[in-house]
């Protein structure tokens, strides 16, 4: 190769491919509106339904016609017929070609009528040939009312003796006519001066290939008119059918324009439409109520902090102005304000605390594994606790190996929430009962109890029972308690315990029910892989 030659051009791969244009219908459907995607779909369905409908009727006219046509050739009797010999005026013109036969056939003088020459029973319509085999080729010989002859082939000879040495066999093939015309070709022999020659009788197929013409433009316009009728009924049945998915869109747009949540829509029936619509109902509730409860823990919570904040900003104020005037305060109020302040802070972290405990989202679904607890190991500590913050109280404790899977330091949270709330309201010197058996701990005080109307509202955020809202707390205690046993597939109830021999010591009664075993479980929760997997 030389300098001068170059390398070949390499293909440009930016060029369009073939699948160029499938990809712009694609597009083009993609784009279309849900109603006119419905529409062209059904318009498609009708419209391959029509024409296989009418492919399968055109097939089926033809071959019914075709096989009108072999009957009529094959009721032709030529069994004995003589057309040379025997016959008075039984006259075929005979010629090298057809050209020579009709040639000499216009020459003679026939009559109008039943001819020489034609067969019995034979209709009128049908036209017949003979095809003579000589030493130099063939003789064709037609009947006197011959207007036009049979464009014989090379086997028909063969197959007229093919025919007489089966007698109950009949042959056709399909031809033509000297003029053009088509025709179905019936191949026979019949005795001509003692010999069996080859007959041809031919049955014009001209009319019948305008009648599948006319059919098949008829099959053709109803095909049309039928996709475009289907288009149309498409069309309102699309509409028809997706009222209820305009009435949902409207209502998504009009949440998305106004922010209104809660918005819901009529719901009729019981099919996917109305399942839809059911869904969509129960979320656009389920985000209002969601919006709700989240406006409400703001205000709550703001409220809560706004009292200790307050009391907190004072203390500071009053010790700032001391300072700043010169006038000390007395030592027993400066250190009772440090100790009020110091339980200020105190109150704002738990508050601080109990808020952010709350913000974590609930456990998601295939989340990462919960960790293996001894339940009954955390019970013992937050025990531990509880006996501190109530030096004069009884714990009568009854506690068994339960090992559950949760979050450690939640669960700790929750269970010493539990026993705080005990602690809290238990008379002095009172009883406190702590049993754990078979994944239930209880945990039962002999404090005032809690009134029937307010035990539905126990486990809502920031909502303290009017008896007890002038104890230190933030109401958020047992919130995080039922979110925590909630996460780790448990459920919470508290209720007023069963009063005691003297009828009157009651208290409250909490109970939580974790699912779990007395001895540890596996590592890792079935169907899950562990680290190194």
């Amino acid at each position: 190769m030389s300098d001068t030659e170059t390398a070949p051009d390499q293909p440009d791969e930016q060029q369009p491919g073939p699948e160029r244009p499938r990809h712009r219908w694609s597009g083009w459907f993609q784009r279309m509106s849900l109603r006119g995607r419905l529409s062209v779909l059904t318009a498609a369905a009708v419209a391959v339904a029509i024409a296989i409908c009418a492919c399968t009727c055109w097939f089926v006219v033809k071959d019914q016609l075709n096989a009108q046509a072999q009957r009529t050739l094959a009721a032709v009797d030529i069994s004995s017929r003589s057309i040379f010999g025997s016959t008075p005026g039984s006259t075929y013109y005979c010629g090298d070609s057809i050209t020579d036969a009709l040639a000499k056939v216009n020459a003679a003088d026939a009559s109008v009528g039943q001819q020489p020459g034609s067969l019995e029973g034979q209709s009128t319509y049908l036209d017949t040939q003979l095809v003579i085999p000589t030493s130099s080729g063939t003789q064709i010989c037609l009947p006197p009312t011959a207007t036009r002859g049979i464009v014989t082939v090379s086997s028909d000879v063969a197959s007229a003796e093919s025919s007489a040495l089966s007698p109950g066999q009949v042959l056709f093939r399909h031809g033509t006519y000297s003029n053009g015309g088509p025709a179905l070709i019936r191949i026979a022999t019949v005795n001509v001066n003692g010999q069996q020659e080859p007959l041809l009788i031919a049955y014009p197929l001209h009319e019948m290939q305008r009648s599948l013409q006319y059919l098949l433009i008829v099959l053709i316009c109803v095909a049309a008119i039928g996709a475009l009728g289907a288009a149309g009924i498409g069309l309102v049945v699309a509409r028809t059918a997706l009222k209820p998915v305009d009435k949902l869109t409207d209502a998504v747009e009009h949440i998305a324009q106004t922010e209104e949540l809660g918005t819901i829509i009529e719901v009729n029936g019981s099919d996917e439409i109305a399942r839809l619509s059911e869904s969509f109902n129960a979320m656009s509730t389920a985000l209002a109520s969601s919006r709700d409860r989240q406006s409400q823990l703001i205000a709550d919570a703001g409220h809560e902090l706004r009292t200790p904040l307050t009391s907190l900003r004072t203390n500071v104020d009053l010790l700032v102005r001391s300072e700043e005037t010169g006038r000390a305060l007395p030592e027993d109020t400066r250190t009772r304000m440090m100790r009020n302040m110091k339980a200020q802070m105190v109150e704002l972290s738990t508050l601080i605390g109990d808020l952010l405990e709350l913000s974590r989202p609930t456990r998601a679904k295939g989340a990462k594994p919960l960790e293996v607890l001894p339940l009954h190991d955390i019970a013992a500590r937050a025990l531990d606790r509880a006996r501190l913050r109530g030096p004069g109280l009884v714990f009568n404790v009854d506690v068994h190996p339960w090992y559950v899977r949760a979050d450690a330091h939640t669960m700790e949270r929750a269970v010493i929430n539990l026993l705080d709330n005990a602690v809290k309201f238990s008379p002095p010197g009172g009883a406190i009962d702590v049993r754990l058996r078979f994944g239930t701990l209880t945990v039962r005080d002999r404090g005032p109890g809690i009134p029937a109307e307010d035990l539905p509202h126990v486990f809502d955020r920031f909502w303290r029972s009017p008896s007890a809202r002038q104890m230190p707390g933030s109401g958020l205690g047992l919130a995080i308690v039922a979110q925590t046993i909630r996460d780790a597939g448990g459920e919470v109830s508290l209720a007023a315990a069963e009063p005691g021999p003297d009828g009157v010591t009651g208290g409250a009664l909490a109970t939580v029910r974790l699912p779990g075993a007395p001895t540890p479980p596996p590592a890792n929760p079935p169907g899950t892989a562990g680290p190194n997997e």
